[in-house]
């Protein structure tokens, strides 16, 4: 049993999406503390403008330290829906998918959420069934599983919880991870090997690190080809 557990990001990278690929179970890590200036709420675009990119940020509303990801609010008194739309409109005006793209965003504005969670999760949601990639696998929350602590002695819980026999997890936990309690226990910690396969993209050089959408607009449903990245034991990684 794979597991992945993530906390949940608007529109991410085509990455994110490899993980939840690879998995048997993914954990929407939503009960933890947002992180300004993380993904959460903010994606970037490949655009024709001199740094080659721009930002979708969805604004939050009471925002303080220490508040949690599944308790922020979107600041929906702002027209920003119709900022992003027309942002990718500009931007994706020319390419061959673009109104696949449109829609599938159009269809999680229609739902008028109202925390970033909520939002971020469901950008995901349309993502992974846009790419069918949900077939045989478990989705849960990690505010539903009761399942207390911090760190990497929660994630392992959770782990654990799910029967998973692997870990799979991106780069950023090489900071944190107690990979020592995983071991111990007879849990596979294994890292994203990203192919960051290049796609047909508009503008100038190819960018990996932007938003799925920039995917599903250039190359519709064959965009699943490229979502195909691998992993590497945890020891290897990190030598």
């Amino acid at each position: 049993m794979k597991i992945v557990i993530s906390q949940p990001m608007y529109f991410p990278w085509v990455g994110m999406f490899e993980q939840i690929n690879l998995c048997d179970a993914y954990v929407n890590y939503d009960d933890v503390q947002f992180s300004k200036g993380s993904f959460t709420n903010r994606v970037q675009i490949k655009t024709n403008s001199s740094r080659g990119f721009n930002w979708l940020t969805v604004p939050v509303k009471n925002l303080k330290l220490g508040i949690l990801i599944n308790d922020l609010e979107i600041n929906n008194q702002k027209n920003w829906q119709n900022q992003h739309l027309e942002l990718l409109k500009q931007a994706y005006k020319n390419a061959p998918y673009v109104k696949e793209m449109l829609d599938l965003v159009t269809n999680l504005f229609d739902l008028y959420l109202t925390t970033i969670s909520e939002l971020s999760m469901k950008s995901m949601e349309l993502v992974i069934s846009y790419f069918d990639l949900a077939s045989d696998k478990t989705f849960y929350t990690a505010s539903n599983l009761g399942i207390e602590g911090s760190s990497s002695e929660r994630v392992y819980q959770i782990v654990k919880y799910l029967n998973g026999t692997h870990y799979i997890t991106g780069h950023g936990a090489k900071n944190y991870l107690d990979h020592s309690l995983f071991e111990k226990n007879g849990i596979r910690v294994e890292y994203m090997d990203y192919l960051k396969l290049p796609y047909p993209q508009q503008f100038s050089a190819f960018n990996p690190h932007v938003s799925v959408l920039d995917l599903i607009a250039n190359t519709g449903k064959q965009g699943k080809n490229y979502i195909r990245s691998s992993t590497i034991y945890w020891k290897e990684f990190l030598a």
